[in-house]
């Protein structure tokens, strides 16, 4: 599934083609591609005419476009699910084979869904006060733009958030009683970590992610912290990673930070930092893949309160 640097690189791809466009009409094309979306087509389509785009904003993981019109505001939520793309194309330019949503827009162009699988999907929200926004621009009497979505609010900050607070993390780690991989992809912790970039932070930082959180020091987790930053920025830089078709920006283009990567995928291949070779585990229905020799799994007493 995406992660932050995938859904980054959409977003930024979006940001440019949709800000200050109106939205004139919508076509949903399959139902499970708005089965979140609790009014169901009429209400979506209705919803959506006449809006314009005020922009395209993430958390982590999370991505929405903000629509308003003089009478209502809404968030569009995406899910891109395991193969969903948010594509822009001209209008009257040949369907993909598995396009579920369109929407035209007033340039003559159509923002268009396709999702091979259908796990992902758009619906509307309203918004909440954004607990991690600073005081003086949070207002629930008056949304603003420091408001999130409301199936959003619970998510916690990412690392290229200006309202990140890694200390506020470590504490939050701390507390944990469990693996520290399984505490890098709680969303509720910090947001915007998979798969992928856990094991690359973890190798980054030597620690095996079965290590227990509550047992790591605070200088540990806080260079953790600085290592899933740093592999994000990095994957930013070239649009992400892609290991298929599928993952793509919106203008149909793959990511290629798969040729970076020191520990996703690189089972029975040599540390690029100790040369010992690299093993894969089962963890949560996924695979974990880590340096034995710089990545120590735990023992007993390490992993003791």
């Amino acid at each position: 599934m995406p992660e932050l640097p995938e859904v980054e690189t959409v977003r930024s791809g979006l940001e440019t083609h949709l800000v200050g466009r109106v939205v004139t009409s919508t076509e949903v094309l399959h139902p499970r591609a708005i089965r979140r979306h609790a009014g169901g087509e009429p209400d979506l389509i209705g919803r959506l005419a006449g809006k314009q785009v005020t922009g395209v904003r993430r958390r982590g993981k999370y991505l929405w476009i903000d629509l308003a019109d003089s009478a209502d505001r809404a968030a569009l939520v995406v899910h891109l699910g395991m193969s969903g793309q948010m594509l822009i194309a001209r209008v009257g330019t040949p369907d993909h084979t598995h396009l579920r949503v369109r929407a035209v827009l007033d340039d003559e162009n159509e923002l268009r869904f396709v999702d091979q699988r259908t796990f992902g999907g758009w619906h509307l929200d309203d918004y909440a006060p954004d607990v991690y926004a600073s005081p003086e621009n949070r207002d629930t009497t008056d949304p603003s733009p420091a408001d999130i979505p409301m199936s959003v609010a619970h998510i916690a900050t990412d690392p290229f958030d200006p309202a990140f607070d890694p200390d506020r993390v470590v504490d939050r780690m701390r507390t944990k009683h469990s693996e520290i991989k399984r505490v890098l992809l709680d969303q509720t912790v910090i947001s915007g970590v998979g798969n992928i970039y856990a094991d690359e932070a973890l190798w980054r930082a030597r620690l095996h992610g079965a290590r227990i959180a509550e047992t790591i020091s605070r200088r540990k987790l806080r260079e953790l912290i600085d290592a899933v930053t740093e592999v994000m920025a990095a994957a930013l830089k070239v649009g992400g990673t892609s290991f298929d078709a599928l993952y793509v920006n919106v203008n149909g283009q793959s990511g290629y930070f798969e040729r970076s990567l020191n520990a996703y995928g690189r089972a029975g291949e040599p540390c690029r930092r100790c040369g010992a070779i690299m093993r894969r585990e089962q963890f949560m229905n996924r695979s974990s893949f880590f340096c034995p020799k710089c990545q120590r799994p735990p023992s007993a007493r390490s992993n003791a309160p």
